[in-house]
């Protein structure tokens, strides 16, 4: 097998640059701009609303968050231990868009050890964390109304950041937002394709992804293509 030397291959590129461009400039107005910022830095990117309202990134060199998720007791009747699953879902999809999380079991004994805590600050403090997302869980189901066989996951939640002072423990609320939440968009799942203990990871890590774009940036298709 031969090989090209390495100043062939150099110009190889160039000349498929230099190539890709001219393809680019033959189309007209806005298409041919498109076309050239796609080939040049690839797919465009959405800014997270976090980065937008605040000005900060969690992806931050020694930027650390803890994540909290707080249910009510209607909710949690039917779903025991979902604000700990809904935390666990969240913080490991921040850590998977290299935002340094503190382990959510960590975190979970924290709160089994303090069950009088009622300010997010309070895990912030103990953590020594940046931030402290706080998610108020107000609505979670997991089937379709009036139907007992029919899947489709729902939610209302209020998605809210604490930022803390290193120096006293105290903290400042920087961002909130609102979360509603359908999955599938299109048709409900029924309940003799899939058990129900599957779809709830899937909607769990659905909507986990959904709150996690508040902090971190995504490609415009992927918005695009998020209905089902």
């Amino acid at each position: 097998m031969s090989i090209r030397p390495a100043h062939l291959l150099i110009q190889h590129k160039w000349l498929s640059l230099v190539a890709g461009l001219a393809w680019c400039f033959s189309f007209s107005g806005c298409r041919g701009i498109l076309l050239l910022g796609l080939l040049i830095g690839g797919p465009p990117k959405v800014e997270p609303e976090f980065e937008k309202k605040t000005g900060e990134s969690m992806t931050d060199k020694d930027v650390t968050v803890a994540v909290v998720c707080f249910a009510p007791t209607e909710v949690k009747y039917s779903f025991e231990n979902i604000d700990h699953e809904m935390a666990k879902y969240v913080a490991f999809r921040l850590a998977s868009q290299k935002i340094k999380i503190i382990a959510p079991d960590k975190v979970r004994a924290w709160l089994d050890e303090n069950k009088d805590w009622d300010k997010p600050e309070e895990i912030g403090a103990f953590f020594k964390t940046t931030y402290v997302v706080y998610i108020d869980l107000n609505e979670f189901s997991l089937f379709e109304e009036g139907s007992a066989n029919l899947y489709r996951g729902r939610s209302e939640s209020v998605v809210s950041v604490w930022k803390m002072d290193e120096d006293d423990g105290t903290a400042e609320k920087t961002f909130s937002m609102e979360k509603v939440s359908k999955f599938p968009q299109q048709q409900p799942v029924n309940s003799s394709e899939e058990t129900l203990g599957n779809f709830k990871a899937r909607y769990l890590s659905r909507i986990s992804d959904e709150i996690g774009r508040f902090f971190y940036s995504y490609e415009l298709s992927d918005e695009i293509g998020s209905g089902n």
